[in-house]
């Protein structure tokens, strides 16, 4: 029986991968911010074949969570698989957005999972085992218009798995990577009224995944050791051609968002 822990689980693409990993027969521990949601989550849970955690923690906050982490795994046993699935998205212009929000979403996406290895990663190395799965988003793979923060944070997320991952291996501990596409959570749902329309002129409404679809996705690619995980044929053909085709899809964005601007 193998313990996940789960940050941001308490809904989302997080709620749905702890409901797979307890329907499969893990011990799992749930890690978010917000007591209601995370106690719904664990009552859902209760009475099913292995026991699940919670603890309520932020994870910008870096002693918080390695106390939270440290509790859940005298309770559980060390972490065998951590996902990293805690996140915040804001959309606004650049100079419209308010240095606290652009700080938020790099404080909770980029440093918030760096926080959340580090409470493990001493530990996997010791054991020379471990897995290690960030959800990213397919904003890492590429900019959008009004998505400044959002994307600087995923893109920064890119660049330490990868680099992580070679650090890693040789240490016996996998890391892994995940790129939804927009997908069907109450933070989406939050989302869309201050999407600019210029970003959906671009973005468009295609390609959206239910949670549960995306943790499926998610938790296969980590089964088959896979580093990169693209749920979906929009996110599959944009990390594999995506550096080719950002020449084509720079100018057509720019005549799509010129286009809104112009009604």
């Amino acid at each position: 029986m193998a313990h996940v822990i789960i940050t941001g689980g308490s809904s989302g693409i997080g709620a749905a991968i702890a409901r797979r990993c307890a329907a499969r027969g893990d011990a799992v521990s749930v890690v978010a911010r917000t007591p209601g949601p995370l106690h719904r989550l664990q009552a859902e849970l209760a009475g099913r074949s292995a026991p699940v955690a919670v603890a309520q923690a932020d994870v910008g906050d870096a002693a918080a969570i390695s106390d939270a982490f440290a509790r859940l795994e005298v309770t559980a046993g060390p972490c065998d698989l951590l996902v990293t699935s805690a996140g915040v998205v804001q959309p606004g212009r650049f100079d419209e957005q308010p240095p606290a929000e652009f700080e938020a979403q790099i404080r909770t996406n980029l440093f918030g999972t760096v926080n959340c290895v580090r409470a493990v990663y001493a530990g996997m190395k010791a054991r020379r085992q471990g897995r290690i799965l960030m959800i990213g988003s397919g904003a890492g793979l590429i900019g959008i218009y009004g998505y400044s923060a959002y994307c600087a944070s995923k893109a920064g997320l890119v660049g330490f798995a990868e680099a992580l991952r070679l650090e890693a291996r040789p240490a016996g501990v996998a890391v892994s990577i995940c790129f939804p596409p927009d997908t069907e959570t109450p933070q989406l749902a939050a989302e869309l009224p201050l999407r600019p329309a210029e970003a959906q002129a671009i973005i468009g409404g295609g390609g959206r995944m239910s949670a549960d679809a995306v943790a499926a996705a998610a938790l296969a690619g980590v089964e088959r050791g896979r580093f990169a995980i693209y749920p979906g044929t929009q996110m599959r053909l944009l990390g594999l051609f995506g550096s080719l085709a950002k020449p084509v899809l720079a100018p057509w964005y720019d005549r799509r968002i010129a286009a809104r601007g112009r009604r």
